[in-house]
């Protein structure tokens, strides 16, 4: 009977414990983005702040390849293998990115390709602006502009800088632009292909002034090409006689050039993050969804540009505190976690004394027996301390008292424990507090009491302090990217490592380099 009442306080233990540790499933979705820039960054933050608008819980790790297309195809096997569930990629180049994503699907793992499409149709869906649309837009408000050249007595000509062609968007803006000037034989058009950067456009355009026919129109694919078109005219002593067209439609960029007058007109290409994050659950929780998902664009010109630039930047500020009070959040949401843990173990302790209840009496019958083998055994004992043989056989099994190692406080033995603790999991951008607390034993109040009282600072501020001094050291003693090292010492994206490490040094991670050049 009293054995029969201890297996069910057991079992019923047991119940008590699985359900404190039952958690609820956490997606992972992994963002390899194939460079970095305001438009990137954009995406980047709505992507962070749709995290918790949705019941699932998500969690969005980007990596950024800086537009190198072999360091994509490593970030991406890198992510895979952190088992995330789902991948959202967008490619630098088609077709060298196609073979990271057959190995991806073939691990089972959905992947949605956004903005740029791989080569082939080996993807789960696609979402992003149409590039024929934004080109055919522009191409065909150029026309408009071409015609009033005409009227003034001048043939006009049309220069398009093309980004890098081997990428799906640098081949479809550039289809809607030349469809827009499709038998409109009454303009010249001119195509060169550049490689998304404004040296290179800038470059492109002088040589076209140069060459003694001045382009009246100059189309640059995003408006980071275009601030190189606008350099080129500033230096030419050509300004104001050469009208600039872009596409992205970002402030700080395109919205502001048009506003202050250096480009006639851009396009705002929809970044759409929480339509990403939207699709990637619908896939990952079985509902349905569709495979080709087009977000709506708009042609910027100066009528109404003060509209959406206004509405644009109080959207990305927004978005921004968005992300900064769900980080608090996750805080608040730890420390509820550690309460109701704490409900659970006080269950637990309840049920505990009781089977302690139910076993003292039997250890107090066991006891007695103990006693008195213990009166045998020290009966054995005196003898053999008291024996002068014996005593030379113990001294062989006996350290001398100076030899023996020096005691350590709890408080040194905690903090070396946590130490490397932090240091083993730095690299994990996931990484949480309970995580440590585990390590060394203290729920996540008593861990922060503890390293309050022993550093002054909080567990997440430690860690933040720890990695920035890692990142520190490999800024000046290894030749790495400051991408590398903000996801090896655990920063989820660059650009918050380097906001951190700015405010803990006074200096971004590249002055920081340089100095050491």
């Amino acid at each position: 009977m009293q054995k029969t009442i201890v297996r069910i306080l057991f079992y019923l233990l047991a119940i008590l414990l699985f359900a404190s540790c039952a958690e609820r499933k956490e997606y992972k979705i992994g963002v390899s983005q194939c460079a970095e820039g305001r438009w990137r960054e954009k995406v980047n933050n709505e992507m962070l702040a749709a995290q918790h608008l949705y019941e699932c819980d998500v969690k969005v790790t980007i990596a950024s390849a800086h537009d190198d297309t072999q360091l994509q195809v490593r970030q991406i096997d890198s992510l895979v293998n952190t088992g995330i569930d789902l991948l959202v990629v967008a490619p630098n180049e088609a077709e060298p990115i196609a073979a990271a994503i057959e190995r991806t699907r073939q691990k089972g793992i959905p992947v949605i390709c956004f903005d740029r499409k791989v080569q082939g149709d080996n993807y789960t869906a696609f979402i992003g602006g149409s590039n024929v649309e934004a080109g055919h837009a522009i191409g065909v408000n150029v026309v408009d502009v071409a015609h009033g050249v005409i009227a003034s007595g001048h043939r006009p000509l049309v220069l398009e800088v093309t980004a890098l062609m081997s990428s799906s968007p640098a081949q479809e803006r550039h289809e809607g632009f030349a469809k827009a000037l499709e038998g409109h034989s009454e303009l010249d058009y001119i195509c060169r292909e550049g490689d998304w950067s404004s040296e290179t456009t800038c470059r492109i355009v002088k040589e076209q002034i140069a060459s003694g026919r001045l382009p009246d129109i100059v189309f640059c694919h995003n408006d980071g090409m275009a601030t190189g078109a606008y350099k080129a005219l500033v230096e030419t002593g050509t300004e104001g006689k050469i009208h600039i067209y872009g596409i992205d439609g970002m402030p700080g960029e395109g919205l502001d050039y048009v506003e202050f007058g250096h480009q006639l007109a851009s396009y705002v290409y929809p970044t759409g993050g929480e339509e990403i994050v939207r699709l990637a659950l619908d896939i990952l929780t079985g509902k349905p969804y569709e495979r080709e998902n087009k977000l709506d664009g708009i042609l910027v010109v100066r009528e109404n540009v003060w509209s959406i630039s206004t509405t644009t930047k109080e959207l990305m500020r927004q978005n921004e505190n968005l992300v900064t009070i769900q980080d608090k959040l996750e805080d608040y949401l730890g420390l509820y976690n550690t309460q109701h843990k704490a409900l659970i173990a006080s269950i637990v302790l309840i049920i505990l004394l009781i089977i302690a209840v139910v076993a003292i009496w039997r250890a107090y019958v066991l006891s007695q027996r103990a006693i008195k083998k213990r009166q045998a055994l020290n009966e054995e004992e005196t003898l053999f301390y008291t024996n002068p043989d014996s005593r030379k056989v113990r001294q062989v099994f006996e350290t001398p008292a100076e030899e023996l190692p020096a005691p350590k406080s709890q408080s040194a033995i905690f903090a070396e424990t946590l130490n490397e603790a932090i240091r083993q999991n730095m690299s994990n951008p996931s990484l949480k507090m309970e995580d440590l607390g585990e390590v060394v034993g203290l729920s996540r109040v008593q861990l922060y009491r503890k390293v309050k009282a022993i550093t002054g600072l909080s567990p997440v501020e430690l860690l933040r302090q720890m990695r920035l001094q890692q990142g520190y050291v490999l800024l000046t003693t290894t030749n790495k990217t400051v991408q590398e090292i903000a996801y090896e010492v655990g920063f989820g994206t660059p650009g918050y490592f380097s906001k951190c490490f700015r405010q803990q040094y006074g200096k971004y991670p590249m002055e920081l380099r340089n100095e050491q050049i």
